[in-house]
C-alpha cells in the first residue's frame, strides 16, 4: 500500500504579486523552496487563507532572495497582494516509509522572513 503524505509546507506567506499575463504557476523564492523541501516545478496546493480558495499548480523558482510569491496566469484570478497563503507539497510513499515520514515546515512573518522551521512539530535550526 502507498500513502500520500506532506512533504514540504511553507506557512503563512504573503502573496508579493500576482501577474495575470503568464504562463501559469506560483513564483516562490528558490530560499523558501530549499528551506521547505520543495522541488523547483513540483506539483503544490496552494490555500488562500483571505478568501478559501485552493489552486494546485507547480512550483516555479523565482529569483533568489526577492522573497517572491508570485501567482501567475490564471492562478492571479485565485489571489490578491497581501494575501496569506499556505503551500503544500504531497509525495508518495510506502506504508512502511510514512509511518516514520516527518514534512518539513517553515512559517514567516507578515514580512515573509523564516519564524520557524521544523520537521513535524519538533524545531530545527
Amino acid at each position: 500500500m502507498q500513502k500520500i503524505m506532506l512533504t514540504g509546507k511553507i506557512h503563512t506567506a504573503r502573496i508579493t504579486a500576482c501577474e495575470l499575463d503568464y504562463e501559469g504557476s506560483l513564483e516562490i523564492d528558490p530560499n523558501y523552496l530549499d528551506a521547505a523541501g520543495i522541488l523547483p516545478y513540483e506539483k503544490i496546493l496552494v490555500v488562500n487563507r483571505n478568501n478559501g480558495e485552493r489552486l494546485e499548480t507547480y512550483a516555479i523558482p523565482g529569483v533568489r532572495g526577492h522573497k517572491t510569491f508570485c501567482l501567475n496566469g490564471p492562478a492571479a484570478h485565485k489571489g490578491n497582494v497581501g494575501d496569506v497563503v499556505t503551500i503544500m507539497a504531497f509525495s508518495v510513499l510506502s506504508e512502511a516509509e510514512a509511518v516514520s515520514h516527518l514534512p518539513t515546515i517553515i512559517v514567516l512573518d507578515a514580512n515573509n522572513q523564516i519564524i520557524s522551521r521544523r520537521k513535524g512539530r519538533e524545531e530545527i535550526a
